[in-house]
């Protein structure tokens, strides 16, 4: 199990190490995630979990080891070692389940006064402004950064925080947390559609967009979509093991997108961010400028084409008279 999907793993521990990027506590939770999503193992699965688990269990923080600790809980085949170690007791068959108390209804009472009306905050004034980024601009930003490779790519995002071009507003609280919950679900079943769509949602980005972020193959997009989410390190690295296998697969990159992601400004996120959005701008007036043109121009010569009416043939032209009837 282990090996297969993560060949690299004592590499991982030895750079962790050595680099100071610390990826325990994510290695655990995924090997944990891993471990319960069958309800069955073999014997060679079951002595390799107990191996690596064991080894990271007293290495990590009271947080992972508290989530692992939850998952483990409830999952039917934690093996004894584990449980041992996580100080969980053996679920005893035939034990009744206490029921809880009966929760007593409500009294009835007065319907709630309306509530009054909410005040727009500084984000959803933010919003509602225009963007003062051209969207040439954006889309320049954006082309730019694609088609950069790595290293010119950490570059572009270093200097934006520089730049005095104006950021997209933060995501509301509630709905980030809420997309970084989908999201890594949506990774560890490998749903790419519904990772895609949710990503395009909570980002306000069109579908197009989000699609590039997903299908980019170095992983700088996806790291700059993560932290607009403020979404935490460990999360990034569970997402990165778990929805790019390519990058998962080889400690280089991991190393290099979590020191990338721990070094990544909000401000930069945020205006590659406004970038990513006012590039759509760009490309639809791009698309639809020949056809208002052309249109343009065949009003400008329909106009020119017309001549005033002429006289109607077989009617005479009319003779104004003045009041004593002589001609003026």
């Amino acid at each position: 199990m282990t090996k297969s999907l993560f060949p690299g793993f004592d590499g991982l521990m030895t750079l962790s190490r050595r680099e100071g990027v610390d990826v325990r506590p994510t290695l655990l939770r995924v090997l944990t995630d891993l471990y319960v999503q069958s309800s069955t193992h073999s014997d060679d699965e079951q002595r390799q979990f107990v191996e690596l688990a064991t080894r990271l269990i007293d290495q990590v923080d009271d947080a992972t080891r508290a989530a692992v600790k939850a998952r483990l809980a409830i999952y039917p085949s934690t093996p004894a070692p584990i449980m041992q170690k996580l100080g969980l007791s053996a679920a005893q068959e035939g034990r009744r389940v206490p029921l809880a108390r009966e929760i007593p209804a409500p009294a009835l009472g007065p319907p709630p006064a309306p509530l009054p009306a909410r005040t727009p905050t500084d984000a959803e004034l933010r919003m509602a402004s225009n963007m003062a980024m051209q969207p040439k601009d954006a889309a320049d930003i954006h082309d730019m950064f694609f088609r950069a490779g790595a290293a010119e790519r950490a570059l572009i995002l270093h200097n934006l925080a520089q730049t005095p071009l104006k950021a997209a507003p933060r995501i509301p609280t509630v709905r980030a947390k809420r997309a970084i919950q989908i999201l890594e679900m949506a990774a560890i079943a490998g749903d790419v559609e519904n990772f895609t769509s949710e990503l395009g949602d909570s980002l306000i980005l069109p579908s197009r967009v989000a699609a590039q972020i997903v299908d980019d193959a170095s992983g700088e997009a996806l790291a700059v979509a993560a932290r607009a989410l403020d979404m935490p390190s460990p999360v990034f690295q569970r997402i990165l093991l778990f929805f790019k296998p390519e990058i998962g697969n080889s400690v280089t990159d991991v190393y290099r997108l979590s020191r990338l992601y721990d070094r990544l400004s909000d401000r930069s996120a945020l205006v590659m961010l406004a970038a990513w959005r006012g590039s759509t701008l760009a490309v639809t007036r791009a698309k639809y400028q020949p056809s208002l043109h052309d249109s343009e121009r065949q009003r400008a010569r329909a106009g020119a084409s017309q001549t005033r009416p002429s006289v109607q043939p077989g009617s005479a032209p009319a003779v104004r008279t003045g009041t004593d009837g002589s001609d003026r």
